[in-house]
């Protein structure tokens, strides 16, 4: 396992020499920028935790504590991104997060359930909505 289960306690740990070997790792996307990230992102997620108690917590707060259900009736009108994933992704920059664009914050936030961008007529919208 690459990124040792994505256990953040870990992988926060790694040394420039394990990083070195990631790098030679066929079965991963071998690019330096994202690998330092993803150890860079590990120590960022650590602080927030400890800061909040629980990054859950942190991150939910960003709407309010439920999710923001929308109700799209056409694909054409899910946005890439929203105001709550703006101010997501700025405060992790802030932070010193690398990588958490607005876009894939939102795409993180839709895969979450932070957001239910599910279109009305989708069988998922009203079980996503509770």
């Amino acid at each position: 396992m690459a990124f040792a289960g994505f256990d953040p306690v870990k992988v926060a740990k790694f040394t420039p020499a394990r990083i070195e070997a990631l790098l030679k790792d066929p079965s991963i996307v071998r690019n330096r920028l994202k690998v330092n990230a993803a150890v860079n992102n590990a120590r960022r997620f650590l602080e927030v935790r400890k800061e909040f108690g629980t990054f859950s917590k942190y991150i939910w707060s960003f709407v309010g504590g439920e999710p923001k259900v929308n109700r799209w009736t056409r694909l054409d009108q899910i946005p890439a991104s929203s105001r709550e994933s703006d101010a997501l992704s700025a405060d992790l920059k802030q932070r010193g997060f690398k990588f958490v664009g607005t876009t894939i914050i939102y795409a993180h936030m839709q895969a979450t359930g932070l957001v239910n961008d599910h279109l009305v007529t989708c069988f998922r919208h009203k079980a996503c909505s509770k």
